[in-house]
């Protein structure tokens, strides 16, 4: 069993930057594909990025390329989130996600442990 613990959220101006942290516990870390999603109020949970479970490979949706990056550190079980140039559409609750395969995904329903979310809002 995994468990995930998302921090890191909060409230920020348009432009600004927050990185969100999830901290594994149980099970190798390593092993796992992590993935970060969001749900905006109203909305359907959507995929925002994604790391093998080495590191070596990243994958993030069109909507965040070249403003959130990705990261992980497998010697302190815990994947990053860094995000910048943030909009106001970027709000939304973000969630932690690990799958039990190291390939990554952008498909929600092949992760196996989430975490609860952390409150993203960006204000205009």
């Amino acid at each position: 069993q995994v468990q995930l613990v998302e921090s890191g959220g909060g409230l920020v101006q348009a432009g600004g930057s927050l990185r969100l942290s999830c901290a594994a516990s149980g099970g190798t870390f390593s092993r796992y594909a992590m993935g970060w999603f969001r749900q905006a109020a109203g909305k359907e949970r959507e995929f925002v990025a994604a790391i093998s479970g080495s590191g070596g490979t990243t994958y993030s949706a069109d909507s965040v390329k070249g403003r959130f990056t990705i990261s992980r550190d497998n010697t302190k079980n815990t994947v990053l989130l860094q995000m910048s140039s943030l909009k106001p559409e970027d709000t939304a609750v973000y969630y932690c996600a690990a799958r039990t395969t190291v390939a990554v995904s952008p498909s929600p329903t092949v992760y196996n442990y989430w975490g609860q979310g952390t409150q993203v809002t960006v204000a205009s």
